[in-house]
């Protein structure tokens, strides 16, 4: 006979509690706790039993392996964007979690990864819980994918498709989405926490047992977190989100965790009308054309191994209200603060009865520390009125003291410049060693500021 157990578990960050409470204790969230029972049915998926003796056990030193246990194998998939997030292409027997917002584009793009993986002679298998098998080809038809080897199909119960999965051999598969899978192991909702934590501890057990690797699609909550229990990111090897604001065809892929590449890297595409298009040079397309206007500034920024240039875009007005007030899009609303003080305290510039808004043009999120010198550019191009010159980029972080210190591979920040037309950089003391063209380099906030209100 079954067992069952009756628990309390948090539907926001999947922490078991014995009876009810009000609040989470785990993430303080109120009214989340929900009664869920676990009982194993006959028949019903059982976990497997632990071999005796480990099976194999290698050396930490290299030089007592083959050559080609020095580095993983990767499957490129053909779509380079999404390979260089991967760390170079996709690791057989990993698990990657894929997510992003509703209608971002998150099926669009691991269709196109599939086709072309499946084109390339890989075996795909794609399986939706969301689409039916013709809504699946449909899409393929109007994107012009439908002559892909990808075999398709409709399903949400686990346990058929981990035996689909043991019977054939696949090189690549897809779910989409975790969140629509149901396990009868587990009596509990589909899409519940117990559900999508079994379920994608099954998937993630056979992908490692197979050598299969697997794609995960996940769902994100109103804040843009992973929805479902946080042990799920634990579990894949890698996280990855897509990210796109409604108003741009612009469309992110970050990763946030990779066990097999770095976790700085970006994909970048654009949405058109039959699908993604890769953009491999995203510099040209973040920025803007035409004359340089008061409160433009061009940040020469790094994201991973490739250099970015993008546009902030501040203004300074007179307050309206009694309450002046501050919002960026796109950069930490902290660091605005902390620029502000310092422009007000090292620099004797007060912003205190203006408004201050500043943007990043074009949707991108900059995170770089790098990019201090170019808001308070941007601030300061506005506040007194005077553009920047046309052909000028903007780097560098700025501490406390208001000193302008030196960032991370100021070359190819300046190089990525001169490729796209620039003559000029206001920059670090050090970015003037070895530049390919002209640099005003200075030492203090105080002294960028003068050398702005004298440009003509």
């Amino acid at each position: 006979m079954a067992k069952d157990q009756a628990v309390f578990i948090c539907q926001s960050c999947g922490s078991v509690h014995s009876k009810w409470n009000g609040q989470c204790t785990g993430c303080g969230l109120w009214n989340t706790l929900v009664q869920e029972s676990f009982s194993t049915p006959p028949g019903g998926l059982k976990p497997e039993t632990s071999p005796s003796k480990i099976s194999r056990l290698t050396k930490l030193n290299f030089q007592t392996l083959e050559a080609e246990d020095k580095a993983p194998p990767r499957m490129v998939t053909g779509i380079s964007e999404f390979d260089r997030v991967c760390g170079g292409g996709i690791v057989p027997g990993s698990a990657i979690l894929l997510a992003g917002d509703p209608g971002v584009g998150k099926s669009t793009l691991l269709l196109q990864v599939t086709a072309q993986a499946a084109s390339g002679g890989l075996r795909v298998a794609y399986i939706s819980g969301e689409e039916s098998a013709e809504q699946i080809r449909g899409r393929a038809y109007r994107m012009g994918l439908s002559k892909a080897p990808v075999e398709l199909a409709a399903e949400t119960s686990l346990r058929t498709i981990l035996d689909a999965l043991k019977r054939e051999k696949f090189d690549l598969v897809i779910i989409d989405s975790i969140q629509t899978l149901w396990s009868d192991a587990i009596d509990a909702a589909q899409g519940s926490v117990s559900q999508v934590r079994a379920c994608a501890g099954e998937l993630v057990r056979l992908a490692k047992k197979q050598n299969i690797a697997m794609i995960l699609v996940g769902h994100v909550t109103k804040e843009g977190q992973v929805a479902g229990p946080r042990v799920v990111e634990h579990m894949v090897d890698a996280v990855l989100s897509f990210e796109g604001e409604r108003g741009y065809p612009f469309r992110i892929l970050r990763g946030s965790k990779n066990r097999f590449g770095a976790t700085d890297e970006i994909g970048v595409f654009e949405m058109g009308d039959i699908g993604l298009r890769e953009v491999p040079n995203p510099s040209a397309l973040f920025l803007t054309s035409g004359e340089r206007t008061a409160g433009s500034a061009v940040f020469a920024g790094i994201e991973g191994t490739r250099p970015v240039l993008v546009e902030f875009q501040a203004l300074v007005a007179p307050s309206a209200y009694g309450t002046p007030r501050r919002a960026v899009v796109g950069w930490d609303s902290g660091r605005l603060a902390m620029l502000l003080a310092v422009l007000e305290s090292r620099c004797g510039v007060g912003f205190g009865q203006k408004d201050v808004y500043l943007n990043v043009a074009g949707g991108l999120k900059i995170n770089e520390p790098a990019a201090d010198l170019a808001a308070a550019m941007a601030l300061m191009s506005s506040l007194l009125d005077v553009a920047l010159p046309k052909d000028c980029v903007v780097f560098g972080e700025i501490s406390l003291s208001g000193d302008i210190r030196s960032v991370s591979r100021m070359d190819s920040r300046l190089k990525e410049a001169l490729k796209l037309g620039f003559g000029s950089a206001i920059a670090p003391k050090a970015a003037a060693d070895n530049a390919p063209f002209g640099v005003k380099s200075y030492d203090y906030l105080l002294e960028a500021i003068k050398g702005l209100e004298t440009t003509d």
